[in-house]
């Protein structure tokens, strides 16, 4: 199912509708969709790196307003939407240690979210679940979602197609290395004041 799932989200990419669908599926992932907008933003970037900048603004919108959605599903609809995404994904014992982390870190617990291969829909929930300050995670979600898909579009424009490659197989690394880098450098900043 999700192979067939991942090959529509494809398709939708090199359709006249593409920006549509870009911004449908990035709202989406945000809140409740399992296909990251990658796997848009990429192909589309690739055919055509002139429109990097617009698709990778698309994209971040699309995200922030999805992850409102997701942060209402958490504060207002925890139990009828939101605990049967949370339980569909098998992310309980994740959600539990969120809850937590936003006690003690709050706006840097949802900008690492932007960038880390934890699904960012799990993060929005429990935000609202939480009841973080709507503003500290707009701001949040602004920075990491923007930071995120406009290096992706970025080095697409800069590299083309050899750079997707790269992308596509280190993904998951790089985003892990560079979220460590950044909480590492907010915690040296807090501590070593």
């Amino acid at each position: 199912m999700l192979r067939r799932l991942y090959e529509w989200v494809m398709a939708l990419a090199a359709g006249r509708q593409a920006p549509y669908a870009l911004a449908g599926v990035s709202f989406a992932e945000s809140s409740f969709f399992p296909i990251p907008p990658d796997v848009m933003l990429i192909p589309m970037v690739v055919a055509n790196r002139k429109s990097a900048w617009r698709t990778a603004t698309i994209c971040t919108i699309a995200s922030v307003l999805g992850g409102l959605f997701g942060y209402f599903i958490g504060a207002f609809l925890f139990e009828p939407l939101a605990r049967p995404i949370i339980e569909f994904y098998h992310y309980g014992e994740a959600f539990e240690r969120l809850q937590q982390w936003f006690a003690d870190y709050g706006l840097l617990i949802v900008f690492a979210a932007g960038f880390t291969p934890v699904p960012y829909k799990v993060f929005t929930i429990a935000s609202g679940f939480a009841g973080l300050a709507l503003p500290v995670f707009i701001l949040g979600s602004i920075i990491s979602r923007g930071a995120r898909f406009f290096i992706v579009a970025g080095l697409l424009y800069l590299y083309g197609e050899p750079i997707r490659v790269f992308i596509e197989k280190r993904l998951g690394l790089m985003t892990v290395i560079f979220t460590v880098l950044l909480i590492g450098g907010f915690v040296a900043i807090r501590y070593l004041r």
